[in-house]
């Protein structure tokens, strides 16, 4: 079955990119270091540097200077939490859902095992994606991580959330095209017409879903962004 395939597939492109991950590690090319303590180097999503906000003219300067290139045990485990992590599962029962409930596509039916086939798939397509953009990444030192800026207005918050969604820190800690992404987001959903129904295994699906896939990148940059200040302000209150 499709549904056992896409499964098997994203676990081998999962175990592909640690593969390439490590193999780029061994290289000297996955970034500079090889602790895993919990720096912001290694967490899954850097934080905004800490210290005393500086005028907006030097913040980004500030920022540069501060930031250390992801290591490949950091690779390793920004992998795991974006696939497994809580938005990403939430996210995957929300699109599951509401799939399920319209009965898209149609050869999965309305019922449990057709919302289960929907978050497998779903699950599978992530976990390709994700794998092939950190190992890709790995190769170049593109760092898939976001970066808060927590220190800025709204606007400029919002403006930093689409920013990185297309854009990514290299090693000189510049942000430059997030070439990896792009490919990785692109090349999953064309790669996962080899084992959808056929009711969407086409081009215009592949393309569609693409789309989607950068704009579920885009709310989950927004949820990294936001949901650490309104956690920090609930539980101050």
């Amino acid at each position: 079955m499709k549904i056992t395939m896409s499964i098997r597939f994203g676990v081998c492109a999962t175990a592909l990119g640690f593969v390439t991950v490590l193999v780029a590690f061994g290289q000297g090319r996955a970034g500079a270091g090889t602790s895993t303590s919990l720096s912001a180097s290694s967490l899954p999503d850097a934080p905004a540097p800490a210290g005393k906000p500086s005028p907006r003219a030097n913040s980004s300067a500030a920022a540069d200077q501060a930031y250390e290139p992801i290591t490949a045990g950091g690779r390793v485990k920004w992998i795991l939490t974006s696939t497994f992590g809580f938005a990403s599962l939430a996210g995957g029962v929300i699109s599951s859902a509401y799939g399920t409930a319209v009965n898209h596509p149609s050869e999965y039916g309305t019922h449990w095992e057709g919302f289960g086939k929907r978050y497998g798939m779903r699950l599978s397509g992530v976990a390709t994606s994700n794998a092939m953009e950190a190992g890709l990444g790995a190769l170049w030192g593109e760092d898939p991580r976001y970066f808060r800026e927590p220190e800025k207005s709204f606007g400029a918050r919002c403006g930093n959330i689409i920013k990185q969604t297309f854009y990514a820190r290299h090693r000189d800690g510049d942000f430059q095209v997030a070439y990896a992404r792009i490919m990785a987001v692109t090349g999953s959903n064309f790669l996962s017409n080899a084992w959808r129904v056929n009711s969407e295994a086409d081009a215009e699906h592949a393309a569609i879903r693409t789309v989607e896939g950068f704009g579920g990148r885009m709310a989950g940059n927004a949820w990294r962004e936001f949901w650490p200040s309104v956690r920090a302000r609930s539980w101050h209150k």
